[in-house]
């Protein structure tokens, strides 16, 4: 017979919004679960150095996410290794079903999900994720200085990450699919001004090649999209800059979402369209996507968690069902 945990609040997702909302949480005396999803730690454990976290000049990513889960679980967040599969959103407590089997079952959720670059999807790429190849300029670009490194992308996160990288790099080639870009026009014009920028139209990356030992870029090779040709260029960055998709599979049949399928909140706030539900990190920042930022929004959901369950007056723990009407269990591995 299938488990079945009772929680003021299920946190889902293990970022730093999680993890951080995690901390609140427990001082609040709520006595959170914590579901870590299918990527325990989120896009941190995929980053190598991290320079911009206060309090570390720097800082392994994974050992920075391994801090704050301990951080979690020593202020009482109960971490589990679980994956959330659906949520009944239609009724009070809020009923979520696991890929375990676990049944959980909270009077308020946080969701901290995240949001995951977009990739290509080759096999070299793959190869040197975290070893010269980035989906995060502002993350990564710092580690570049005078080197040639090069963009893939044709949007306004392509162009952006470009400019960003302009800071650091010898030299920033674009590598664009099309013969023109989809980016504002005013962020176009800042690019085609900056002498540091070159940019390929109508090319398409066909590999990323370099050493094994130590594991590292050289270069990359590109295919002409009208006429074949492949041509070499030396790199020892890739940056792939083709847009972030949120992590939002559980809720984007019920929740109010934007830009592509973010999730809305109130201004100043990380209330979603459903009373009791909330939503921190990434899963609701298509603007910043940075560590600090999604560990303040988790910090934000816990406050407005703890103090939405104390204008309630809900007796935790009695199977007293309030009809909500949001909607049927959606589901969706996360």
């Amino acid at each position: 017979m299938a488990e079945t945990r009772r929680t003021k609040v299920l946190i889902i997702g293990s970022g730093p919004a999680g993890y951080t909302a995690g901390v609140y949480a427990s001082r609040a005396m709520l006595e959170p679960i914590l579901v870590q999803g299918i990527e325990p730690g989120g896009q941190l454990t995929t980053t190598t150095e991290v320079e911009n976290w206060p309090g570390n000049t720097e800082i392994q990513g994974p050992d920075l996410m391994v801090n704050m889960e301990a951080h979690a679980r020593a202020m009482g967040t109960e971490v589990i290794g679980d994956i959330i599969t659906s949520i009944d959103f239609s009724r009070r407590p809020f009923v979520c079903q696991s890929d375990s089997g676990t049944e959980y079952v909270a009077d308020a959720i946080i969701l901290a999900t995240g949001a995951r670059a977009k990739w290509l999807g080759m096999e070299s790429e793959e190869k040197f994720k975290g070893f010269g190849v980035s989906a995060c300029a502002t993350c990564d670009g710092f580690f570049y200085r005078g080197q040639e490194i090069v963009v893939v992308g044709g949007g306004n996160t392509a162009v952006e990450e470009a400019l960003f990288l302009t800071n650091f790099a010898s030299k920033v080639t674009v590598i664009h699919r099309r013969n023109e870009f989809r980016a504002e026009k005013i962020l176009q014009d800042r690019l085609f001004k900056n002498p540091k920028v070159t940019v390929m139209w109508d090319h398409q990356l066909d590999e990323v090649y370099g050493t094994d030992s130590p594991l590292g870029v050289e270069g990359i090779k590109v295919r002409h999209v009208k006429t074949g040709e492949i041509t070499d260029i030396p790199a020892k960055g890739v940056f792939i800059a083709i847009g972030h998709a949120p992590a939002n599979e559980l809720v984007k049949d019920v929740l109010e979402t934007h830009m592509g399928g973010y999730v809305v909140t109130k201004p100043d706030s990380t209330e979603t369209s459903i009373p009791g539900v909330f939503a921190a990190g990434d899963l609701t920042d298509h603007k910043y996507r940075q560590a600090v930022t999604s560990a303040g929004m988790g910090c934000m959901a816990a406050l407005e968690a703890e103090r939405w369950l104390a204008e309630q007056d809900i007796d935790h723990g009695k199977d007293v069902t309030e009809p909500l009407g949001y909607g049927a269990p959606v589901e969706a591995g996360h």
